[in-house]
């Protein structure tokens, strides 16, 4: 079944190991807000050009958080990543010049400290740039507050509760891989995904 768009969220950000923990709790989040967590990695088409599959998922989401806080020199190239600032374009230009639906995406721009995008990216100033300080606690809350301002779900958790229910989640995560026959390290996006989802459905946000 195809993802509903209105419900969509596009998550563009480092795929790297030193990246994770904000990238699990950004996802978690997403999720327990009522949303469908959407990212890159979620599809492997060998037969598909990259770009073509990262396009696909962007205009099957009305939200984008995308994440441009990763601008250190790659150890072995010496050079910067420009893949997040690319999909982030990419979901601008969607926003910009698309038809019907397309016009109304809404995105979060993320960075790891307040106004340091001004000197890499300066393009975008007068956008609502968040900080995250690369502090999972941070993005939980940057990320509720901001579904919350948006038109959808007027019953989220506040940040608290979801970074309360974020620890609980990753202190049973172990325990869950070993029922699944699955190390954490072995988990791709898909497997993430569903044990959240299917966690979520044994510990709902409001109980009935």
């Amino acid at each position: 079944m195809k993802p509903d768009y209105k419900i969509s969220v596009f998550i563009n950000c480092p795929f790297d190991q030193e990246y994770s923990p904000i990238f699990q709790s950004l996802v978690f989040t997403v999720i327990d807000c009522g949303y469908i967590a959407r990212c890159a990695r979620e599809i492997s088409d060998s037969g598909e050009v990259r770009i073509d599959k990262i396009v696909k998922i962007i205009s099957g989401c009305k939200y984008g958080i995308h994440d441009i806080s990763r601008t250190d020199l790659d150890k072995k190239n010496k050079l910067p990543r420009f893949n997040m600032p690319l999909e982030l374009g990419i979901f601008l230009g969607a926003k910009r010049f698309g038809k019907s639906e397309q016009k109304k995406k809404i995105c979060l721009i993320l960075d790891s400290t307040p106004f340091r995008y001004q000197s890499f990216i300066s393009d975008i100033a007068g956008q609502d740039i968040q900080a995250h300080n690369n502090k999972d606690t941070d993005v939980i809350k940057v990320v509720r507050n901001w579904l919350r301002s948006t038109p959808g779900r007027d019953t989220i958790p506040g940040g608290t509760e979801i970074l309360k229910r974020y620890r609980q989640f990753t202190a049973e995560l172990p325990v869950i891989c070993e029922r699944l026959r699955l190390t954490i390290d072995e988990m791709v996006f898909s497997d993430y995904i569903n044990i959240i989802s299917e966690w979520l459905k044994e510990n709902p946000s409001f109980p009935q």
